[in-house]
C-alpha cells in the first residue's frame, strides 16, 4: 500500500473517537496488552513522562520534550490528535515519523491487527511505542489521548507522571462528576513514581492525595513550588515571571508560546523537569531556559494561540471545552480591535450550553462544521447560537466560513478561529 492508502485503510477500518465518537473507545487494556505482548514490549525499552489532564497536557508534552532535545537527549513525543498529518503523533527530536515507517508497521503487522480488531487510537499507541524502541530514544514524552486510567498509554511505567488539571470535557465516557473525572485521570499516578499536579483545585485535591498515599507517590502542586507573579508578551514571544519558594528567588522565562494560560503550563512543565533532574537525566537550567524558549521551533507544535496572520490580525486556538474557552475569551478581551470576527464550529458531543454561554455578544460569527463525522451541524449551531444572542451566518466549510470573515474584515479588526480542535486543523 502507498501512505495515502494506509492511512485510509487506518481511517476506515480502525474505529476513530476523534471522527466517530463514544463508539471508538474501549473501556479497558484488553488490545492494547495483546499488542504490548505481541511487540514484545517495547515501551520497557526507553525511559517515559506521562501527562494526563483536562487542558494543557499537550503544550505541557512539548514543553518538556523541547527542553529535553535542548538537553542532548533523543527524544520522542506521542501527543494526539494531530491536526494537519497523521505523523504529528509521532515524533522524535521534533521530526515526524516517515511515512515509510508507518507503511511497514501497517504491512508488516496486518493480520495481527484485523485478529485483534484494536480502534486507531491501540493501533497507534503500539506503532509510537514500537517506533520509539527502534529508534532507541533516550526518553519518550507520553501524552495520555483520553482520561487517564482505560487509556492506551497507561502501560508505561515512567520516571514522572503529570496531571495538568480537571475540568469537564468527555463526559459522557468519563462521567458527569468532577471527582470521578479526577479519579480517572489519576489512574496514570504509578506506585513510588512522583506526580506532579499542575493546579490546586479544592474540588479535587484530596482524590489526588488520597491514590498517591495509597501508592507511596510523592505528590507536588506546581503552585506550591512556583508562584505566578507576571507575564507580557512581546512580538513573538511571552516574558513570563516566577518566584520560587523553595529558593527565594525569580525566575524569568521567555516563551515562545503566546497564550496567556501557557503560565500554568510553563510551571507545570518546570516542575516535571526538575523531577526528571533529580532522578538523574541532564538537564542545566541554560536548557530549560533556551528549552522553554524555543518549543514550536523544537516540537512543530500548532494551534495554542497561533497568529495566522497580521491586518487584520487572524488567531486560532485548540481549546474546545468551557475551560479552555473561558480562557480564550479572556485573553480575547485584551487585545485592541476595531470588530471581532468568529469562525466558529463545536463537535456533536460536547456541552454546547456551556461553552456557548460563554462567547462575546458583540462579535459576528461565522458558524461552520469540521470535516469529521462527529462535527455539529453548522445550521444547527447556529440555531442553538441564538439563544444564547451570537449572531451570524453558516458555511459548509471551515475555508469557506474563514475566506468570507476576511472579505468583512477591516485591516483593523480580529478574526478568532476555533470552538474545535478539527476547526482549527483547517486553518493552520
Amino acid at each position: 500500500m502507498t501512505y495515502q492508502e494506509t492511512l485510509d485503510y487506518m481511517f476506515t477500518q480502525l474505529p476513530m473517537y476523534q471522527r466517530t465518537g463514544k463508539a471508538a473507545y474501549k473501556a479497558n487494556l484488553d488490545n492494547t496488552l495483546a499488542l504490548d505482548a505481541y511487540f514484545n514490549h517495547p515501551h520497557k525499552k526507553f525511559k517515559t513522562v506521562h501527562v494526563a489532564g483536562t487542558n494543557g497536557k499537550g503544550s505541557v508534552s512539548h514543553s518538556v520534550a523541547s527542553v529535553l532535545q535542548k538537553s542532548g537527549l533523543k527524544v520522542g513525543l506521542y501527543t494526539s490528535p494531530h491536526l494537519r498529518d497523521f505523523r504529528e503523533r509521532i515524533k522524535i527530536n521534533g521530526q515526524m515519523i516517515s511515512e515509510s515507517a508507518v507503511v511497514d508497521f501497517i504491512a508488516n503487522h496486518k493480520a495481527k491487527f484485523e485478529e485483534l480488531k484494536p480502534s486507531f487510537f491501540e493501533m497507534t499507541v503500539a506503532l509510537a511505542f514500537e517506533y520509539f524502541a527502534l529508534e532507541e530514544v533516550d526518553i519518550a514524552v507520553v501524552e495520555v489521548g483520553l482520561g487517564g486510567r482505560l487509556d492506551s498509554t497507561n502501560i508505561i511505567s515512567p520516571l514522572v507522571s503529570v496531571i495538568t488539571n480537571i475540568s469537564k470535557d468527555h463526559t459522557n465516557l468519563l462521567g458527569n462528576d468532577i471527582c470521578d473525572i479526577a479519579k480517572e485521570k489519576a489512574g496514570i499516578i504509578k506506585p513510588e513514581v512522583p506526580v506532579v499536579i499542575g493546579e490546586r483545585q479544592v474540588l479535587v485535591e484530596d482524590v489526588f492525595k488520597e491514590i498517591a498515599l495509597e501508592r507511596e507517590s510523592n505528590i507536588l502542586f506546581a503552585e506550591d513550588v512556583y508562584e505566578f507573579r507576571n507575564a507580557k508578551i512581546t512580538t513573538g514571544k511571552q516574558e513570563l515571571s516566577f518566584f520560587s519558594l523553595k529558593q527565594e528567588e525569580e525566575v524569568r522565562i521567555e516563551c515562545d508560546l503566546l497564550g496567556k494560560y501557557q503560565k500554568k503550563n510553563i510551571r507545570t512543565a518546570i516542575c516535571a523537569l526538575e523531577q526528571l533532574k533529580a532522578q538523574g537525566i541532564p538537564i542545566s537550567y541554560e536548557n530549560i531556559y533556551s528549552g522553554l524558549s524555543q518549543i514550536v521551533k523544537e516540537t512543530g507544535l500548532l494551534g495554542r494561540w497561533q497568529v495566522l496572520q497580521e491586518n487584520p490580525k487572524v488567531i486560532c486556538d485548540t481549546g474546545h471545552n468551557a475551560a479552555g474557552i473561558r480562557e480564550i475569551i479572556e485573553q480575547i478581551g485584551m487585545i485592541d480591535y476595531r470588530k471581532l470576527n468568529i469562525v466558529f464550529g463545536l463537535v456533536d458531543d460536547k456541552n454546547t450550553d456551556e461553552v456557548l454561554s460563554l462567547m462575546p455578544k458583540d462579535a459576528h460569527y461565522y458558524f461552520t462544521r469540521a470535516s469529521i463525522p462527529r462535527a455539529l451541524n453548522e445550521k444547527r449551531l447556529q440555531e442553538l447560537a441564538s439563544a444564547y444572542d451570537l449572531r451570524g451566518e453558516t458555511y459548509s466549510t471551515v475555508a469557506e466560513a474563514l475566506n468570507a470573515a476576511k472579505s468583512n474584515s477591516e485591516k483593523e479588526d480580529m478574526i478568532f478561529v476555533g470552538g474545535s480542535t478539527f476547526v482549527v486543523a483547517e486553518v493552520v
